[in-house]
């Protein structure tokens, strides 16, 4: 893993078109309730069998709800024989990110994102559950 993104940092990086794949490893319901534009549902407990579609992105950044499961998502890219690029961690996870959220196609407030409490993936589960 390289490192943690700001929510400043990653928002600047997709409004100036960089070549970034963002990775939402929370629940489908979560990432329905609201993610970041252009990203992409990869629940957590999905992410060893689906590695190999985000293998070969010049660089990837994942989130979680609060910034401590996405860190051990970029690990386990980062560790994937197949991936040379570079992957980082939203810091603050969705729940800090204070700009506006997608919803099948449209955009939202962040009044309508609620936090993964206890589903798989979220920090408190911490490494029990993870698949690797």
């Amino acid at each position: 893993m390289d490192g943690e993104i700001s929510a400043e940092e990653l928002r600047a990086l997709l409004e100036e078109g960089a070549d970034v794949r963002v990775v939402d490893i929370r629940s489908p319901a979560a990432f329905d309730r609201g993610h970041i534009a252009g990203s992409e549902n990869v629940p957590f407990q999905e992410l060893t069998t689906r590695i190999e579609e985000v293998a070969d992105a010049d660089r990837v950044v994942t989130v979680c709800p609060h910034g401590q499961a996405s860190v051990q998502a970029a690990r386990l890219i980062d560790s994937f024989e197949g991936f040379d690029g570079r992957v980082d961690s939203l810091e603050p996870g969705i729940e800090g990110w204070p700009y506006e959220l997608e919803t099948d196609g449209e955009e939202t407030g962040r009044e309508n994102v609620e936090s993964d409490e206890g589903e798989a993936g979220d920090e408190g589960e911490e490494t029990a559950d993870a698949p690797f």
